[in-house]
C-alpha cells in the first residue's frame, strides 16, 4: 500500500502518460523527487501548453471507472474517485475484515495514517502536527465554529454566498447561545479583491468575535483573498475560519502561503479521495485552545488528533487517500489547474458567442481569482427547468444555483471530462435558448 513507501518512492509508484513526459513533465517529476520546492511556481509555460494537449488528457481520462452516458458537470459536489484509488480503499477494508479491531483497526491500519498526514503537510506547506483528518469540510470547519467560545450579543461575521450549512451552524448557536450572525453581500462576479477585503473591513464592530471566509466560493468558483482575510482579523485579534472546500488540489497554494490560522477541507472533492474523508488545519499555537465536537482525553488538549476523537470508524477511506495524493503529485496543481481552466474556458467563450446578450456569466474567469469552476444564466430561461432539460435530453448533471445575485447554472468539469461532452452540454445549452424549454416534455 502507498502509506508504507517513502515520499519519493510513493512519487515513482504511477507511470505517467507520455503526453506528459513529452510535454516537459519528465524535469519538472526529477525536481519535486530530488526534494525540491513543494510547489513548482514556474513551469515556462509547460502548464498552459500542456492542458490543450488532448492525446495526453485523453490517457489520464481512462483513469477512471465513470460511466460515459451521463456526462457529469457537478464535480463540485463530490467528484468520483479514479479506479488505483478504489482498488487501494478495497484493499484496505477486506484487511480490516480480516482480523479483530484492535489488531487490524487500532493496531496496524491507525498508525499508516501517520505516514499520510506527513505528506500531506510536506506537500501543503504545514507541520504534520497541525492537521488532523475529518470526514468532510462541514466536520472541520463545525470544529472551528462550535469550537471558539463565544458570549451572548458576540458576532460572528460571514457573507452570504457561503455554504449553507456553515450559515446553518452559526444559526444555530445564535439560537442557543444569544450570538449575532452578520452577513455581507460580494460583489457578483467579482472583480477586485481588495473589495472583498473592504467589505470586510467595514463590517467588523467591537463585538465582532469570530470570521469564517471562503477560499473558493461554492456558487461561483470565485477565490476570494484569504491571506489578506486573515491578516485583518489577525490585526483585531478576530479568529478567521477560511472554508476550502473546492480549493484544495485544485488551485495552487499552501497554507505558508496564504498564512491561515484555520483551514477545512473535503478530500474527495478535488484530491478526488474516497468519499467521506477531509482535513482540518490548525495552526499549532491554537490547538489547545479549540474545543472539539466530541470529547477527547485531557491529556489530548494540544494534540491535532483530538479532533479526530469520533469513535470507531472505517479507517480505509483514509488510508486511499495516500494513492490520491500520489497521483495529485504526479500530475502537479499548476497543470491540474490549467487543465480545469482550459475546460472551464472551452464553454465559457463558445456560449458567450452563442447566445450573446441573454448570457450571464457570475463568475470572473481572470485565472488569478478563479478555478474550474463557473457560473452562468440565460436570460429568458429558468435555471431549474434548465438543468432539468439538460439531464432529460442529454443526461448531463449540473447544478442549478438560486441566489438573491444568483440565477444560473454552477459547472465544474474534471479532469476526466471530455471536449466531446463539454461541446454536447454547449449544444443543449444553445438549443434551450434558440427554441425555449416546454415544461411538459424538456423539448
Amino acid at each position: 500500500m502507498a502509506t508504507g513507501l517513502s515520499r519519493r518512492e510513493a512519487l515513482a509508484s504511477i507511470t505517467l502518460p507520455m503526453g506528459f513526459l513529452a510535454a516537459g513533465g519528465a524535469s519538472l517529476l526529477t525536481r519535486r523527487a530530488a526534494g525540491a520546492g513543494v510547489l513548482p511556481r514556474a513551469m515556462d509555460g509547460q502548464a498552459a501548453t500542456l492542458a490543450a494537449d488532448e492525446s495526453a488528457w485523453g490517457e489520464w481520462q481512462e483513469a477512471w471507472t465513470v460511466d460515459r452516458t451521463v456526462i457529469n458537470l457537478n464535480n463540485g459536489g463530490v467528484c468520483p474517485t479514479p479506479r488505483a484509488v478504489q482498488e487501494a480503499m478495497e484493499r484496505a477494508q477486506r484487511r480490516a475484515s480480516t482480523l479483530p479491531p484492535p489488531r487490524v483497526l487500532w493496531g496496524e491500519q491507525q498508525p499508516l495514517r501517520e505516514g499520510i498526514r506527513t505528506r500531506l503537510a510536506a506537500y501543503w506547506g504545514c507541520d504534520a502536527e497541525e492537521l488532523a483528518f475529518t470526514r468532510n469540510a462541514s466536520e472541520g470547519l463545525q470544529i472551528c465554529q462550535f469550537g471558539i467560545d463565544l458570549q451572548p450579543g458576540d458576532e460572528i461575521l460571514t457573507s452570504d454566498q457561503d455554504y449553507p450549512r456553515m450559515l446553518s451552524a452559526f444559526r444555530q448557536r445564535e439560537a442557543r447561545e444569544g450570538v449575532v450572525l452578520r452577513q455581507v453581500t460580494l460583489p457578483v462576479p467579482l472583480t477586485d479583491p481588495a473589495e472583498v477585503v473592504r467589505i470586510f473591513r467595514e463590517a467588523i464592530t467591537p463585538r465582532t468575535r469570530m470570521m469564517l471566509v471562503c477560499h473558493m466560493i461554492n456558487l461561483t468558483g470565485q477565490v476570494l483573498p484569504v491571506r489578506e482575510l486573515t491578516a485583518l482579523g489577525r490585526a483585531r485579534g478576530i479568529p478567521v475560519i477560511v472554508d476550502g472546500a473546492h480549493a484544495m488540489a485544485h488551485i495552487p497554494f499552501t497554507f505558508r502561503e496564504i498564512d491561515c490560522d484555520y483551514y477545512g477541507v473535503s478530500l474527495h472533492k478535488w484530491l478526488c479521495a474516497p468519499h467521506g474523508t477531509g482535513l482540518l488545519y490548525v495552526r499549532k499555537g491554537l490547538i489547545e485552545g479549540l474545543w472539539p465536537l466530541m470529547a477527547s482525553a485531557p491529556e489530548q488538549r494540544g494534540d491535532i488528533r483530538k479532533f479526530e476523537e469520533v469513535g470507531t470508524q472505517p479507517l480505509a477511506p483514509s488510508l486511499a487517500i495516500a494513492q490520491a495524493l500520489t497521483m495529485h503529485e504526479r500530475l502537479g496543481c499548476e497543470r491540474k489547474a490549467a487543465r480545469l481552466q482550459y475546460l472551464r474556458d472551452r464553454w465559457v467563450n463558445r456560449l458567450s458567442a452563442s447566445l450573446g446578450a441573454r448570457y450571464r456569466l457570475y463568475t470572473n474567469p481572470d485565472p488569478a481569482i478563479s478555478g474550474g469552476i463557473a457560473t452562468f444564466g440565460v436570460d429568458g430561461l429558468d435555471s431549474l427547468k434548465l438543468a432539468d432539460f439538460l439531464w432529460t435530453k442529454g443526461h448531463i448533471v449540473v447544478t442549478a444555483i438560486r441566489h438573491p445575485q444568483i440565477d444560473g447554472l454552477r459547472i465544474s468539469p474534471n479532469l476526466y471530462t471530455t471536449l466531446g461532452e463539454i461541446d454536447r452540454f454547449c449544444e443543449l445549452v444553445e438549443q434551450a435558448g434558440a427554441k425555449g424549454i416546454d415544461a411538459r416534455d424538456g423539448t
